[in-house]
Order: C-alpha cells, then structure tokens, then sequence
C-alpha cells in the first residue's frame, strides 16, 4: 500500500491545517474517465484536502468502467468497490458528469479554462491487434470485444458472436484469457444467476463450443494468470482440463527459488497435469462434457481461411523456445509451425490507450500519456492517472496505488505552490454552459441512480441482480421521462 501521507516532510494534519487557513483558495479539479482509477484518485484528493472540488466526466451515461464493463458476472465480489466510488460520488464536494465525451464536445483546454488542474484516467479504451495474415476473417473477435458483449458495453451490444464452432482458440495467458474461457464453457445455469446481459445468455445457451484452447507465446512459468482464476477454470463444473504433462516435467526444481505467488501457481498447473485426481473430481471429470487445455510455447502466425476464403477455420502457429529465464524470458521462433483448428478464435493479448486530444502528449508506442509520478510532462496542471499512465497492467488494487500516487502529486503541488490556486476558476458551470451551447445534455450521478435502480428491477423480474441497459439511447430516455 503506498503511503497516503504528505511525502514533503511535513504530516497530513499540518498541510491540512494550512490549506485550511486559506479558506479563500478552493483548489478545482476535473478527473476524466469514471473508472477505479478516476475513482480512487477522486477518493484521495477529497480525503486529503478538505477543500478541493473535484468534477468527474465520463463519456458514458454510466460510470465504473471496467468495474461494470471488464468484471466477469460471475465474480460479483469484485463489483463491491462499486460501493465506495459511489459513496464519494456523494460528496458534497464531488459532482459527476456522464454522456461527455472529452476531446469530442469538450476539448482539454477547455477544461484547463474551467479547472486548476486537469487529470486524465480514461483507461486502455482499445485493443492490441495481432498483426497476422487472416485476422480480419469472420470468426475472429478480440477478447476486449467478447468480454463487452457478454458485460453489456455499449460499443459492443451487436457483436453477436458465432459461437457454432466446437472449437475455440484463445490467444493469451492472461486472466482475460481465462475469464472468456470460463464464460463459453460455464453451465448455464450458473451464468444466468450473474448479471451478464440477457441477449448475450440467449446466444451462449446456442453455444456449440465444447473444447476452449488457451495458446500462449512462453512457457508455464511466464503465465500472466493468477491462482484464483486457475483454480476457479479446474474446478469448472462439466468441464475437463487437459494439461500436457510434460510441459510440468522437471519444473520442481526450478520453482523453488521463484517468489510465492508463480511457485503455488505452478505447482497447481503440475499437479493438475501429473497426479491422478481423487475419486470424486475423477469421476467429475469423466463425465465433462466440455473440456479446456493450455498450449504453450506457441506464437500466432496467421489465421487460416476456410474454403469460402470468408471464414477462419483455424490458426497456423509458430513453434517457439524460451531465451533467458523467469519473467524477462523471450519466446523465439524455432522454424516449425503449427495448425491448430478451430472456428472461434479470441485475441486476448492486451488492452491499450489512444491519444484523448491533439493539445496532450501521447507516446504511441508505449501506449500511455507520458508523466512523472502522474505528472503529465511539459504539460503544467495536467495529470494522469491508471491505464493510460502506465499501460493496461494489474488488478484494481494496482490501479488504487497508482491513482493514489498521482493525487499525492497533484496535493504535493498544491501545497508547494507549483499548481498555482491563486485565481479562482469557474469549474463545472463554464463546462455545462459550453456543453449547453453544444446541444450536450450532461448525466448526473442521480441519474445514473434512476438507470441503475431499473436496472435492478429488470434483474428482479429475469431472477437475477441486474439487467444491464445497453442501448445509450435507451439511458437518457430513462431519465428525461
């Protein structure tokens, strides 16, 4: 956990006291993107400074990203940080503003106009392409898109996915990888107590995808899953997994010296691959009906056509080797190649952020704002948080310590003076009139409240906890009955 304490030699309760002998130096900030990052960084600067105003716009009608969008339905546990973003979405010092899409109806320096600082936590908003022959075929979709079929996101309601292949090849060992594996090979019944949308239930339960194969460019212990997923993908009810035993053979000895974590993950692969299960979770097993394996060492060349020279009917793989060992170990080509077949074939092979606006810098390559401790360079009173600071990595409490980070730095420059409080700002009233002129009708969080509890209501009636609303369209006519 990082320290949420002043790094300026001075304690919180001192700076506090002095920030609030300034009564008349009301620090405002707008934070772009509602998702953990957004949220978190909100949470600390209004918990650190008991005068900020902070202002949240989101694109979106509705806010949480990834919370609502990325989180597998059936892990709703996840979803429970939902529970304090909206208890500082109630600050009387917080006020959030959806359907604003920053860089399209309001740009940047606009923002700048209105606020002393601007922080941007949009997230990874696109994916990363394959760069193969074939990869535009019928049959082939992104795991960034398939998880926001199935979650309910706006962009991707009319994916309608053909899942009529048996097989399905999932590129990626990541838990993304794993949660659209568990999704195509979870019972229904399971499914439809979650809150995955009901469009999406009625094409799963057509599903004719029995075998699910996770490819993956490196070996067992470059993995980028963790043991929870693992556990949950071998514990899957009728369904079978299949790990080639001497993929684990001769890794005790290697495992040893590795941090926990990888040591308990591989040792669950191992065993998993080379003892024989107990008699209960054997005769599970005989009687899967579906089943899932884990292919190693195996980079994607191209996707292969089928005859109609439409449709991909499988994909051709290189053969490859570890250079170097542990965490840094490259895969290299050896010169064989592969055909793996299969119908359906998921990219799960990372997320990444695109540039918000021509006014802030953007590294292309590395696919993040580029900053100092959050600290957008060459860009005075411009911040960023999450994703976009420093690419789509870790799980949410990565993402916490991270937005943490960079509203410590935006506190270190109130109080330093670098972020200059002095002449007041008008903060959302400049931004709504601006976007009023524009024909932009902004949601706020009570709005949101009203999408939600009918979302909820719908859920009640279909027996579960939710029933998202996809349609953008459909939110707004919700609230301007």
């Amino acid at each position: 956990m990082v320290s949420t304490g002043w790094k300026t030699g001075f304690s919180c309760s001192h700076c506090v006291k002095r920030l609030l002998s300034t009564n008349e130096l009301i620090p405002r900030i707008c934070i772009v993107g509602s998702g953990p990052a957004g949220f978190y960084t909100a949470q600390h600067l209004l918990k650190h400074h008991k005068l900020a105003q902070v202002d949240i716009y989101e694109k979106l009608p509705v806010p949480f990203g990834l919370v609502r969008f990325g989180v597998a339905p059936d892990h709703p546990e996840v979803k429970n940080v939902i529970n304090t973003f909206t208890q500082t979405a109630r600050s009387d010092r917080c006020a959030y503003y959806g359907n604003v899409t920053v860089g399209k109806d309001i740009t940047v320096k606009e923002l700048h106009q209105a606020y002393h600082a601007v922080i941007l936590s949009y997230g990874a908003e696109d994916n990363r392409i394959l760069g193969i022959p074939g990869e535009d075929l019928a049959g082939v979709y992104t795991a960034r898109a398939f998880v926001g079929w199935y979650n309910g996101l706006p962009e991707n309601r009319d994916l309608k996915p053909d899942l009529s292949s048996e097989t399905a090849v999932v590129l990626g060992h990541g838990n993304v990888a794993l949660d659209v594996a568990r999704i195509l090979l979870s019972p229904l019944e399971i499914l439809r107590k979650t809150d995955i949308t009901e469009d999406s239930l009625a094409v799963l339960a057509r599903s004719k995808v029995r075998r699910v194969c996770l490819v993956g460019r490196r070996g067992p212990l470059q993995v980028a899953f963790t043991i929870k997923e693992l556990r949950e993908m071998i514990n899957l009810p009728s369904a079978r997994p299949f790990l080639d035993p001497t993929d684990f053979k001769g890794l005790g000895d290697v495992v040893k010296d590795v941090p926990r974590p990888r040591r308990r993950l591989t040792e669950l692969m191992a065993k998993t691959a080379l003892d024989e299960p107990g008699e209960e979770v054997a005769g599970r097993w005989a009687s899967a009906s579906r089943e899932w394996s884990l292919k190693f060492l195996r980079s994607p060349l191209e996707v292969l056509p089928a005859t109609d020279g439409k449709r991909a009917r499988g994909i051709r793989m290189a053969v490859t080797r570890l250079k170097g060992s542990g965490e840094t170990a490259k895969a290299v080509p050896t010169g064989e190649v592969e055909d793996l077949l299969g119908g359906l074939i998921l990219s799960s092979i990372g997320y990444k952020s695109l540039p918000i606006d021509p006014a802030v810098p953007f590294d292309s390559k590395q696919g993040i704002v580029p900053n100092d401790l959050g600290r957008v360079l060459g860009a005075p009173g411009l911040y960023c948080s999450g994703w976009v600071k420093r690419g789509p990595v870790g799980v949410i409490l990565t993402t916490m310590n991270d937005s943490f980070d960079t509203a410590q730095s935006v506190l270190e420059d109130l109080q330093s003076g670098a972020l200059d409080v002095s002449k007041a700002k008008e903060g959302s009233p400049l931004v709504r009139s601006l976007l009023q002129s524009r024909g932009i009708r902004p949601v706020s969080f009570s709005d949101w409240e009203e999408i939600d509890a009918a979302e909820i209501g719908r859920g009640k009636l279909a027996g579960k906890p939710r029933e998202k609303i996809v349609d953008p369209q459909e939110m707004l006519e919700l609230i301007n009955r």
